[in-house]
């Protein structure tokens, strides 16, 4: 029997659960419970469960509440922050939480001996923590400190106004220090497992699904509106659709693309402008694709236009520019389809019509989705520029480690949701070393903006932004564009409240409850 019947009808046990516990088809398998060692999606919605930074996300807006700090207060030049933590805070076994544990939290999280993926997001912003990172000094030079039990302080790079913001990713998340010293990596088995959010770990089945319930020491326990919330890794959108439609699921953000004309018609079916790319990953140092000529050539000989509109039909917006336009930024121009230019380009590069060009690969991670827009781009790159590409399928931990840890790819398909709602989300991830940058570009020019940009504010920070993306893309096209994402999720609002469409697609489970 397949796998994917085997997981339907194990997981169709959940359909009695109660009105109380919801079901959440979350995709992949998750990498790690750890927040420190967690770099996806899949994970971030867990994290949201079982964690709470210093703050939280709207669920209408994204952008900051209190979490485990009731509030936060800037210097007037705003590069220093002060957090107040809530008193009386515990862990779910009953152990305080106080400033002291926030500083030794994110002390872990950019210890360079962990090699932690995001480490250089808050190291990028936090005075002293590119210095700790990359080793030239020890925790001392961070410019973080606990001034009293209850109150957090943290230097920063430069004037950074969105900072509450960008902490309430799980780069910063605060971790339970005593259980981790005291089990080391096992602190996250279930028989030893701490943390601070609205759930806590109730089951954990690798391959099937991740349970959490209700967390009686959580300090707003009494606004949680979930008993439960079940988590289940599925990558087949056709199994996740039936689970939804046969009442085994509450919620799926993945809809199989050949029934989309299907689901658009559904009444429990939003569709909502997401702040993030659909972009392919290329490894500039491969043969070939070390030429920006070369690369200009692949992003102007396949038609974006019509992939969105034949292909993924949900409403996606093409892409010449990495960063979605929003307000005060204005993207790169990017290249458009242009055949004829890019087959001169690439004959300029040393391979008129394709000839001599080494045969590479597309990397996708597992998903009929991502298969049909690299089958899609394949057939155009060869009816366009005759070259051969072949296809690389990969499940979602192994795709990450061939793409994030040993770079052993030619082009990767990705996505990148923003972390925060400014474009330095999308920005920061290009500089040289940089955790995010799996494509192992380097430019000194691009680098040098980057940094300006986190010590200056205003519209000259925001022009700092546009002219390295200039740089990027126009420049060096070392990022492949596709599209803008939209969200596509599947979810009943006449039975769930505390859900909302938002531009990140994040959805804090402390605020989804029944509808009355």
């Amino acid at each position: 029997m397949k796998r994917s019947l085997v997981v339907l009808f194990a997981l169709l046990s959940v359909f009695a659960l109660g009105a109380q516990s919801f079901v959440m088809v979350n995709g992949a398998e998750p990498v790690s419970l750890d927040p420190h060692a967690v770099e996806g999606v899949p994970e971030h919605r867990i994290y949201m469960a079982l964690f709470e930074g210093l703050t939280i996300s709207d669920p209408r807006t994204n952008r900051a509440l209190p979490g485990l700090a009731e509030s936060w207060s800037f210097s007037k030049d705003y590069k220093t922050i002060t957090f107040k933590i809530r008193k009386g805070v515990t862990w779910s076994d009953g152990v305080e939480i106080t400033a002291d544990t926030v500083v030794k939290s994110w002390i872990r999280k950019m210890d360079p001996k962990n090699a932690f993926q995001y480490a250089d997001l808050p190291a990028g912003y936090i005075a002293g923590g590119m210095d700790y990172l990359s080793g030239k000094a020890g925790p001392e030079a961070l410019q973080i400190k606990a001034v009293d039990k209850y109150t957090f302080q943290v230097n920063l790079v430069g004037p950074v106004p969105f900072f509450p913001d960008m902490v309430v990713h799980y780069a910063f998340a605060v971790v339970p220090m005593h259980a981790i010293e005291k089990y080391g990596d096992a602190w996250v088995k279930k028989e030893n497992w701490v943390s601070n959010g609205p759930f806590v770990l109730s089951d954990y089945v690798p391959q099937e699904k991740v349970v959490v319930t209700k967390n009686p020491k959580y300090w707003d326990a009494k606004n949680v509106g979930l008993k439960s919330v079940t988590f289940l890794a599925n990558e087949d959108a056709n199994v996740g659709y039936n689970l939804y439609k046969s009442g085994a699921a509450d919620w799926i953000e993945t809809v199989p693309l050949e029934l989309i004309s299907e689901v658009k018609l559904r009444s429990d079916f939003h569709v909502a402008p997401e702040y993030g790319s659909y972009y392919y990953i290329i490894n500039v140092t491969r043969k070939g694709l070390d030429d920006p000529r070369v690369r200009k050539a692949l992003a102007m000989s396949f038609d974006k236009k019509a992939l969105v509109e034949q292909v993924v039909q949900g409403g996606q917006v093409p892409a010449d520019s990495f960063v979605p336009p929003s307000t005060g930024y204005t993207p790169a121009k990017g290249y458009a389809f242009d055949p004829a230019a890019a087959r001169k380009l690439l004959a300029e590069a040393g391979y008129p019509d394709g000839k001599g060009f080494p045969t590479f690969s597309i990397l996708y991670n597992t998903s009929a989705a991502h298969k049909k827009i690299a089958e899609f781009i394949q057939a155009q790159w060869k009816t366009n520029l005759g070259i051969s590409v072949n296809l690389v399928n990969q499940e979602w931990g192994t795709y990450l480690d061939t793409r994030s840890q040993s770079h052993d790819f030619d082009i990767a398909r990705a996505g990148w949701i923003a972390d925060y709602l400014d474009p330095s989300t999308f920005s920061d991830m290009w500089i040289t070393g940089g955790t995010q940058n799996d494509g192992l570009y380097s430019n000194p020019r691009y680098d040098a903006l980057i940094q300006r940009a986190r010590e200056i504010s205003g519209a000259e920070r925001m022009q700092a932004l546009m002219d390295a993306e200039k740089i990027l893309i126009d420049e060096d096209m070392a990022v492949l564009p596709i599209y803008f994402y939209v969200t596509q999720n599947v979810i009943d609002l006449n039975k769930w409240e505390g859900w909302y469409p938002n531009p990140m697609n994040q959805h804090p489970w402390k605020f989804v409850r029944p509808k009355k």
